[in-house]
């Protein structure tokens, strides 16, 4: 008698996660290239450009620390401040809020939750499992920033380093997956969308913003050490490579989980 465990039955809550969001995940995967074409091929007229280097001198310093203009003449610089402290920032953030807040409560307001657990399925399985479909994409969507870069490092004069690259993806996708599973954990305690919506979006928008004022003087440096986005870019991993504060993000995650997996086995469902 065989006792192989049937593909079908094999992680299904992370497989059907996969199979329903193919399509969304292309279309995140456009953007992030749309992205990356748009802006890093400009890098040798903007570099080059003594108006804009003129324009970019006359700001504010405060204003430029906040936008990470500093350095925005070299390769390393301009990427960052065009693509991963902006457009990459804002796309990768939407796609994993969205997804993390459509893992639990989502599910939940929808009366489609119960029924899950209502087929054997474990709120462990459902949490670990839904949690793993958010990783699996959330690479996806990095792997592809990653190798349009690398693709556009040559034309673009970037010159940027491809270790360093793919450290500082991994920086983005660290920021992406702490949202996204702090909408998991907020939807497991809660089981309100709105909620965890919520919850994802102040770990982006109030991490963004404790950097930027972080940035403008030393009196409110402090805020940075409250900033998942310092944590993954005040090292400038783009140039220095791999720094603690990425390590932060992901034990982050990993606590966040843990979270969500004690709320949700304690919580009863659809009250």
């Amino acid at each position: 008698m065989s006792t192989t465990t049937p593909a079908s039955t094999v992680l299904p809550l992370l497989r059907h996660a996969m199979r329903e969001s193919w399509r969304s995940l292309i279309g995140w995967s456009i953007g992030l290239v749309a992205a990356l074409s748009l802006y890093l091929p400009l890098f040798p007229s903007i570099g080059g450009d003594s108006g804009i280097q003129d324009l970019i001198g006359n700001l504010p310093p405060e204003l430029t620390a906040a936008l990470s203009y500093q350095n925005i003449f070299t390769g390393a610089g301009y990427t960052q401040s065009t693509f991963f402290g902006l457009m990459g920032f804002v796309l990768l953030s939407i796609a994993g809020i969205s997804w993390g807040t459509a893992a639990i409560a989502g599910d939940e307001e929808r009366g489609t939750l119960e029924l899950t657990l209502a087929h054997g399925v474990s709120r462990t399985q459902v949490v670990l499992e839904r949690s793993a479909a958010i990783v699996l994409r959330v690479a996806v969507l990095g792997l592809v920033t990653a190798l349009t870069i690398l693709l556009l490092n040559g034309p673009g004069k970037l010159e940027l380093d491809a270790g360093n690259v793919f450290i500082t993806v991994l920086a983005a996708c660290g920021t992406t997956l702490l949202a996204a599973v702090m909408a998991i954990a907020v939807g497991s305690i809660t089981g309100r969308r709105s909620y965890a919506l919520l919850g994802g979006a102040a770990v982006a928008v109030l991490g963004y913003a404790f950097n930027a004022l972080g940035n403008q003087t030393k009196d409110l440096e402090w805020l940075k050490n409250f900033s998942p986005y310092a944590w993954a870019f005040r090292d400038e991993p783009l140039v220095n490579g791999w720094s603690f504060g990425i390590a932060a993000l992901y034990l982050g995650v990993v606590v966040l989980v843990g979270v969500a997996l004690a709320a949700f086995n304690r919580r009863d469902v659809g009250r």
